[in-house]
């Protein structure tokens, strides 16, 4: 899958983009700034990369009102990309998991 500027995504960026695509919690916007990736981009990546099936469960979910996946919708006292518990990512490309 090819980013911005022709940048091509790593499997481990693409594990990456998509576990945080599924998680509530992360809004697109962290997406972009880790990433490059706009939401349109994180939405075709999505439907390239997930069965049918996946693919419209997460739309579902993403367009149901439960996820926060804009940051418009969140808490506005919620300030931060990541899980408080999650450790620190330095400026980011990807976040550390050793």
């Amino acid at each position: 899958m090819k980013a911005p500027q022709n940048k091509i995504l790593t499997a481990r960026e693409l594990d990456r983009i998509i576990e945080m695509a599924w998680e509530d919690r992360t809004p697109f916007e962290a997406i972009l700034f880790q990433f490059g990736l706009a939401e349109k981009e994180v939405i075709k990546l999505m439907r390239g990369q997930l069965k049918t099936s996946s693919f419209k469960r997460w739309r579902k979910r993403i367009n149901s009102g439960v996820s926060h996946k804009h940051l418009k919708k969140r808490n506005p006292d919620i300030n931060r990309f990541k899980c408080s518990r999650q450790r620190v990512i330095s400026g980011n490309r990807i976040s550390k998991r050793y």
